[in-house]
């Protein structure tokens, strides 16, 4: 009887330690990952909360297909494509943490010059929507107010003390901050110069502290600096250029004008790239045209704002009521109801869609080859004289727009390219291998990500799994040659004057 029940007690005993060892395996996996998705969570932008309820949350299908994008969000991307998702990206708020790969390389490589291309930051709508009042975005800089930094005061301090700048044409009548308690129209807001300082820190961090990239005595020759007549471009440049030089010298900073936006400097005689832009217009045209569910929209939109739908189409109510959405400011009511969030679902799902159809027409891309070979040209050739040893800006910041951006990315091939958000950065790094002179190598960053191998020119490459880079030779033979190929010329000048018919 004894021996029984010591038996039944080792087996009880064997049971109660089998249940404790599943249930340690099942937490030990589970916590993790519980709390990551915490961690994610946390670093997660939120929603406009007076635009969207938790009830407006729901999963919407547009009847997109699903499609890889460049730079997801942080915590997971939707399946389908997502207005809402898609808008918070675009916005870039401030306060979400974002990867960084810029100048990640082999350490035996040796950084020689960065170029940059940014758009500026966050501005006050370019279009007003008829017979509505006007967002109420205030536009003076409030280190006390968020979104800050903590440059913030600084900057506004070191603006202040400009004079001494050097700055081509009307740049010079242009204000360095954004000055008035109602944003004018277009005009930088808080949010957008904070948004360039905190770029401007990132680079800081990882190109002078890390890489060394600026000698301590640099001048004038070592930095290069050109923004086009805006004082949004302007404004924005400085701000990541303070915080990337902080307390910079004025005497040393040379600021060129670029009277256009897509930096075609003196090639800007290029007829074929007009008649390509205006053939992407038409197609722009046909594709609103056959959207029922958008002109329906529109025809709702103009009742309650009590104006002809021709006339709110013209207004281009979505770069309105998108300065709404980032500022969480409610849409605008008459008294005929209010725009809602429904209408501005519809609107923005129309430019993602038609943002597909247009990489696949291919318009825009002949386009933006046209228009961008000036300033790739030019990117590719600083890149070519530092390599050769001659003396050449380290740091280049080109202060634009997102009609400068965006052709240079589909010229660049990245079909999955997100449209530029918000002081989106383009970025061109030259690399060096000490050990073997004429071994030089171009990396491309958009936003952060590392795109070299997404691009037409290095995406059939064989990755060296010791580099993971893209030999300059390649970039440059693309810009001086193959990007003529889709014309059937051997010169930006040929391909730019060809006969149509």
């Amino acid at each position: 009887m004894l021996l029984r029940n010591k038996f039944l007690l080792l087996l009880a005993l064997a049971a109660l330690l089998a249940f404790l060892s599943l249930s340690l395996q099942f937490f030990s996996r589970w916590l993790p990952v519980s709390l990551q998705l915490k961690t994610e969570m946390q670093s997660f932008p939120e929603l406009p909360v007076r635009l969207i309820s938790g009830a407006q949350r729901r999963e919407e299908d547009f009847g997109a297909k699903n499609r890889k994008r460049i730079m997801p969000d942080p915590l997971t991307e939707p399946p389908a494509l997502d207005p809402i998702y898609e808008a918070n990206l675009y916005c870039n708020t401030p306060g979400v943490k974002e990867k960084s790969m810029e100048g990640h390389a082999p350490p035996n490589l040796k950084l020689l010059s960065v170029q940059a291309v940014i758009r500026h930051g966050d501005r006050y709508p370019l279009y007003a929507i008829p017979k509505t009042k006007r967002p109420d975005i205030d536009c003076l800089l409030e280190p006390s107010r968020k979104p800050s930094h903590p440059y913030l005061q600084d900057f506004i301090s070191h603006m202040s003390r400009g004079l001494e700048a050097q700055m081509d044409g009307s740049l010079s009548s242009l204000p360095r901050l954004p000055n008035h308690r109602l944003c004018e129209m277009g005009e930088l807001t808080q949010t957008g110069v904070v948004q360039h300082l905190k770029n401007g820190q990132l680079l800081r961090e990882i190109y002078l502290k890390k890489h060394r990239l600026l000698p301590k005595d640099w001048t004038a020759q070592h930095l290069y600096f050109e923004s086009t007549g805006k004082s949004r471009t302007m404004q924005s440049g400085l701000a990541l250029l303070y915080s990337f030089l902080p307390d910079f010298d004025w005497k040393k900073i040379n600021i060129r004008h670029q009277w256009s936006t897509i930096f075609c400097f003196n090639h800007c005689d290029c007829p074929m790239r007009n008649h390509f832009l205006e053939e992407e217009q038409r197609r722009q045209y046909s594709f609103r045209v056959k959207n029922s569910l958008l002109e329906k929209t529109y025809i709702n939109m103009a009742k309650i704002v009590g104006v002809p739908t021709r006339q709110l189409k013209a207004s281009n109510p979505i770069d309105s009521l998108l300065c709404n959405f980032c500022h969480n400011v409610s849409f605008p009511c008459t008294k005929n109801g209010c725009i809602d969030l429904e209408h501005f679902k519809v609107i923005k799902t129309h430019q993602l869609e038609d943002e597909k159809e247009r990489h696949e027409k291919q318009l825009y891309f002949k386009y933006a080859l046209l228009a961008t070979h000036p300033l790739l040209n030019q990117t590719a050739s600083r890149m070519q004289n530092i390599a050769e040893g001659k003396k050449g800006e380290v740091f280049a910041l080109y202060s634009a727009h997102d009609v400068t951006i965006s052709p240079i990315l589909s010229s660049l091939g990245l079909k999955e390219a997100r449209f530029p958000r918000f002081a989106a950065r383009l970025v061109f790094e030259l690399w060096h291998d000490p050990d073997k002179k004429k071994e030089h190598y171009v990396r491309i960053l958009y936003n952060g990500e590392d795109v070299t191998f997404q691009t037409s020119f290095c995406r059939n490459a064989q990755r060296n799994s010791k580099r993971f880079l893209c030999p300059l030779k390649k970039f440059s033979s693309y810009v001086q040659k193959e990007m003529f190929f889709s014309f059937n010329s051997t010169s930006y000048y040929d391909a730019c004057h060809q006969r149509l018919f």
